[in-house]
């Protein structure tokens, strides 16, 4: 049987644009999101400074529950941190975080993060012990305009 050239390139032609079309989307498995804090935020084990942070899931195709912390532009980690599903009743057009307000000087804490438009989010682990004094804190939730938070306003309205 012969196979004709043609027939091998339009093959090659699909296997390509399979194989970009794949790659195209990779980015948004990873929910890779950019919040800027305007103050110091606690994450589970470490204080972050006020600054710009990435997080991503670490590995999306395994682990929905893994999300990674990195600097601004990705080349720094910061931590990879075992979550929880969260839910909520109806998803946004922007990336949704809640903190819980510590008062006394302490940075607020970062108890969940949403991606756009999804209802089912990341809610950050703390110890046994955190937890009793979280569920005294006021909690806020913040939709982060242009995948900024600033947990200085006492409004919740994101930057």
């Amino acid at each position: 049987m012969k196979i004709h050239k043609a027939y091998i390139i339009v093959g090659l032609i699909i296997a390509f644009t399979a194989f970009f079309e794949l790659a195209a989307h990779a980015d948004d498995s990873n929910l890779a999101t950019t919040i800027t804090f305007g103050q110091s935020i606690q994450i589970p084990g470490q204080v972050l400074p006020a600054g710009t942070y990435l997080f991503t899931l670490a590995s999306p195709d395994v682990n929905q529950n893994l999300v990674q912390i990195f600097n601004s532009d990705g080349t720094h980690l910061y931590a990879s941190l075992e979550t929880a599903e969260a839910e909520r009743p109806e998803p946004t057009g922007d990336t949704t975080v809640t903190l819980a307000q510590q008062g006394s000087g302490k940075p607020d804490v970062l108890l969940k993060w949403f991606y756009p438009g999804n209802d089912i989010g990341n809610e950050f682990l703390y110890s046994t012990q955190m937890e009793k004094e979280l569920a005294h804190d006021t909690k806020q939730t913040v939709v982060a305009n242009r995948q900024k938070v600033s947990n200085s306003d006492s409004t919740g309205a994101g930057n």
